[in-house]
């Protein structure tokens, strides 16, 4: 087996371990980002909903910088929330502070009943720079 080349923040790198998965790998010319939720350093999350959706995509680009890359080279997001129906036009209020210009990535939003004590989170695929 290859071994896997991980990319991570210097920052969680402690949260990464002790829960047993990588920020993110390098393959085949793409970047696969784990699911970033809004927690703080310390893996607790950041108070307030709008928040929370900040520090996930402040997170998510500590990443994707770690890797060379920004949100522009991002291909493919899937969200997930909690309780959408309630909580969507709120944390969307945010999105754009980080979106980028169009043309924008695939998107799959899904909603869920649990995101261990989150309301938001979110995974992207990104095309490395050549």
């Amino acid at each position: 087996m290859t071994a896997r080349d991980v990319v991570s923040s210097p920052f969680r790198q402690a949260l990464y371990e002790r829960n047993r998965y990588s920020p993110a790998i390098r393959s085949n010319g793409f970047l696969f980002v784990s699911g970033q939720v809004g927690s703080r350093d310390d893996g607790s999350p950041q108070p307030g909903l709008k928040a929370q959706v900040r520090q996930a995509f402040e997170n998510l680009n500590g990443i994707l910088a770690a890797a060379g890359c920004s949100f522009d080279d991002v291909v493919d997001v899937t969200v997930f929330m909690v309780d959408p129906e309630s909580k969507f036009e709120e944390i969307w209020s945010v999105v754009p502070d980080y979106w980028g210009k169009a043309p924008h990535p695939t998107l799959t939003a899904v909603g869920v009943t649990w995101l261990y004590g989150f309301d938001f989170e979110i995974k992207v695929i990104a095309k490395l720079p050549a």
